[in-house]
């Protein structure tokens, strides 16, 4: 790898691919102009933030990682019990309960002795960590920062940030500062909470969504600004700026326990027999060994409900990368209509699952975690060697994709990983107007 060469990532949470257009996100715009756009870019299963975020570290499917969601059932003290992957104490749970965080590498340790790699990230803290949970790099977060070998970052290295619009603008600043120069590590990435956090507490398309857009295209802008001025000094980059997946409006809320619990299938609120674990717009349902005979009866009627999309049964984890054990009897995709449109005329409606712990599930608003057409349209622009201006690839691309994309842009070995390189020959990057 040259000394000068290194990986800049960008992601904009929950930023539709659709929604990358001239006049509300001017900077992407421009940069898809005279990059490689991908055309077809997928979230994974469940499309949610914690689960992306660790594919992304990877390189791997769930099934492969092993985190199955972002709120996930494990067995503890012999019960199935639920956790919550985004809590700052989640990887210590999963790896005292697992034996491990994640079961692959990731991008972190691969690149620990090859220039580091540094985290920013203004989305939960698990999500942070689980990019680097072992402790070979150095992330960056509001509700604490860590350095190799999960050394507390104290001091001016605090990143003492609101998760907020505001709160992503001081990172953007922080990031710039340290993502180049001779100090820079060989990969930088940041990760910011908007347009997320806005889409689930306001409707697409609303003034308060269509400003969080606005207003994150101009956290990107300045790091693409960064990138021209580095580049001028001789630094080799590669930019992949993009988002992790898409959202869709919920059109009403299903309490998944309630009606498990109505028929018989599930023994109360509480109870460990049969637990379900809410993903947004996808579901995971467990069930306990010692009540495998619940299953088929489970089964016929989840196959049964209007609200369910797509049920997925152990024979059909591995065509959706769904990790197979620990009790995971089904995962639903909740149904969505992706041609009916909300208030504001964005297209894209799904049904959601009722959160676990209280938290709010707000109708009329942006939800996402399942296989909706627009929850599975996340963007992904890619600039620098390999990669021709003005270029798109059409074929499907996946978040699975940028970790050995990332490896081979910076000579390291990418074998071995659920995805592949997208400066493949193998692919087409076919030129398209750039004025279109």
């Amino acid at each position: 790898m040259s000394a000068n060469r290194r990986a800049v990532v960008v992601i904009l949470d929950g930023l539709r691919r659709d929604f990358v257009t001239p006049d509300g996100t001017p900077h992407l715009a421009a940069l898809r102009a005279g990059s490689t756009w991908c055309a077809a870019h997928r979230s994974v299963f469940p499309s949610v933030t914690r689960v992306v975020s660790s594919s992304v570290a990877t390189g791997c499917l769930p099934s492969r990682h092993s985190l199955a969601g972002n709120t996930i059932a494990l067995e503890q003290d012999g019960a199935l019990t639920l956790f919550d992957a985004g809590k700052p104490d989640f990887i210590g749970h999963k790896r005292r309960l697992t034996g491990h965080a994640l079961a692959v590498p990731t991008l972190a340790e691969r690149l620990e002795a090859a220039g580091g790699v540094a985290v920013f990230s203004n989305v939960s803290p698990g999500a942070a960590y689980l990019h680097d949970p072992d402790g070979h790099g150095r992330v960056y977060h509001r509700a604490g920062s860590f350095g190799p070998g999960r050394t507390p970052v104290e001091g001016e290295g605090v990143l003492a940030i609101s998760p907020d619009l505001d709160g992503d603008a001081a990172m953007a600043e922080r990031f710039v500062e340290n993502a180049f120069g001779e100090s820079g590590p060989a990969l930088a990435l940041a990760w910011f909470g908007h347009p997320d956090t806005t889409q689930h507490a306001f409707p697409l398309g609303s003034p308060e969504h269509r400003e969080a857009l606005r207003r994150a295209d101009a956290h990107a802008g300045k790091v693409i600004a960064a990138v021209a001025n580095a580049r001028a000094k001789g630094e080799d980059i590669l930019l992949a700026v993009g988002s992790d997946h898409g959202h869709q409006t919920v059109s009403h809320v299903v309490d998944i326990d309630a009606i498990l619990i109505g028929e018989g299938l599930k023994a109360g609120h509480g109870s460990a027999d049969v637990v379900v674990a809410p993903n947004g717009t996808a579901a995971l349902i467990y069930v306990d060994p010692r009540h495998a005979d619940v299953l088929p009866r489970l089964g016929a009627f989840l196959a049964g409900c209007d609200w369910v999309g797509r049920l997925i049964g152990p024979e059909n984890f591995a065509e959706h990368g769904v990790p197979a054990g620990g009790g995971l009897a089904f995962a639903i995709s909740l149904a969505a209509d992706d041609e009916a449109r909300n208030a504001f005329g964005v297209p894209g409606l799904s049904v959601a699952a009722r959160p676990a712990e209280g938290k709010p599930d707000r109708l009329g608003c942006g939800q996402h975690g399942g296989l909706g057409r627009y929850e599975q349209s996340p963007f992904l622009i890619l600039d620098g060697a390999g990669f021709a201006p003005g270029a798109e690839i059409a074929e499907t691309t996946s978040a699975i994709d940028l970790a050995p994309t990332i490896l081979t842009f910076l000579g390291r070995d990418a074998n071995g990983l659920d995805g592949r390189p997208l400066q493949s020959p193998s692919l087409s990057h076919a030129t398209r107007d750039i004025h279109s």
